[in-house]
């Protein structure tokens, strides 16, 4: 994303008022909201920009062998722009192993897909008691003066309301869904004859 001369002033303001907050001119407040529209307007067709680039991708994966320039052109195309490559472009490029650009394509596809799933792994592998580095959002009201940790309210207490001698605990689910018993077999009446 680019901006121009324009929309770089006007971003410089904002972020200057967002670091030492001070009252906004009408104007300045309707350039930052042009600036947020605008910005709003190139992610989302960024997004769809990209969605139709994943759907062509997945046309010419489907018509390959026929479509085999065509897709590896695509495919370069949307790994430059942060594609992880799929299962079934991997499928794919083995079986175009026979052209270079797809021998090349297959490495670099592994190597990505293969630095992708480390990085899933060891997102998911880190444990609860050790949370995350947080950055620190020092364009608060009052700016850097107010950088200090936040008073939180004090959590409402609630008293412990303790059972009364004639409460019962929570029955378990046993208690309360008593295990089935088969019926006794009746017995068999013999007839006399």
């Amino acid at each position: 994303m680019a901006f121009g001369a324009d929309e770089l002033r006007v971003l410089r303001r904002a972020l200057a008022v967002a670091l030492h907050p001070t009252p906004l001119p009408d104007e300045d407040v309707q350039d930052c909201l042009r600036l947020a529209g605008a910005v709003d307007e190139a992610a989302g067709e960024a997004g769809r920009l990209r969605a139709f680039l994943l759907a062509d991708l997945a046309r010419y994966r489907e018509a390959l062998p026929g479509s085999a320039s065509g897709y590896l052109e695509l495919l370069q195309d949307a790994l430059a722009a942060g594609y992880d490559p799929r299962p079934d472009d991997l499928a794919a490029l083995r079986a175009l192993r026979g052209a270079p650009v797809a021998t090349a394509l297959l490495e670099r596809c592994q190597v990505i897909a293969q630095r992708s799933v480390r990085a899933r792994l060891a997102g998911r592998s880190v444990p609860l008691s050790a949370p995350a580095p947080r950055s620190r959002l020092l364009a608060l009201p009052g700016g850097r003066a107010d950088a200090g940790e936040p008073e939180r309210p004090p959590a409402p207490t609630t008293p412990a309301r303790r059972p009364a001698p004639g409460d019962r605990p929570m029955p378990k689910p046993s208690e309360v869904f008593p295990p089935r018993r088969r019926p006794a077999p009746a017995p068999e009446e013999r007839a006399a004859g």
